[in-house]
Formats: structure tokens, C-alpha cells, sequence
């Protein structure tokens, strides 16, 4: 993470030298209090997706132990077996389903041809 060059603490207690012809130091000061309100803003919001970040990665890390831990265990092995000819009458069922008649006067017609 980049360091900081000030905090809030350092932008509020600031103290500028004044000159004949400088700016004029109340609106100096208010504009420093909305840096300020932004950076503690900021800082806020970093600090709770800094929090946010360490809570997913322990998340993820948990998860994949979990899954480590599953696909070694004899139990994550399917008990039953499926063929491709299984999921090609499967899948062919479905087209059946799904296209209907459409399906089948498609098949009708390039047996003609």
C-alpha cells in the first residue's frame, strides 16, 4: 500500500505563512476542512474494503481447501457411469422435446433430397 504524506490531523493543524498579497487565509481554511472531510472519507472506505478484501481471501482460502479436501475424498466419485451414447439419447430426447414436429419434417425432407 502507497504511504501517505498527511493525515487529517496534518492537513487541519497546517499552518500557512502570511504574506502581503497571499490568499485569503478563511478561504484557505475552508477549503483545507473539505479536503479534510475527503480524505477521512477516503481513509474510511479504504479501511473497509481492506476488511472487505481479508474477509473474501480467507473465504476463498476456506473454499479451497474444501474443495482440495472433496476431490480426494473416495465419496466425491460418481456412482453411476454415463456412456456418451446415454447423453447422445439424452440430448436427442430433448431436441425431440423442445423442436417437435419441426424437428422431424426437417429429417423428412433431406431423406428426399
Amino acid at each position: 500500500m502507497a504511504k501517505r504524506n498527511f493525515t487529517p490531523k496534518d492537513i487541519l493543524q497546517k499552518e500557512f505563512k502570511p504574506k502581503m498579497r497571499g490568499y485569503d487565509p478563511d478561504d484557505v481554511d475552508g477549503f483545507l476542512d473539505n479536503v479534510i472531510k475527503d480524505y477521512e472519507s477516503f481513509t474510511k472506505d479504504n479501511q473497509q474494503l481492506s476488511d472487505e478484501n481479508e474477509r473474501l481471501r480467507a473465504k476463498v482460502d476456506e473454499l479451497t481447501k474444501q474443495v482440495a479436501v472433496g476431490a480426494t475424498s473416495p465419496s466425491s466419485q460418481p456412482t453411476s457411469t454415463v456412456t456418451n451414447m446415454d447423453i447422445l439419447k439424452r440430448l436427442s430426447n430433448l431436441e425431440r422435446h423442445v423442436f417437435g414436429a419441426q424437428l422431424d419434417n426437417n429429417q423428412n425432407e433431406s431423406h428426399r433430397l
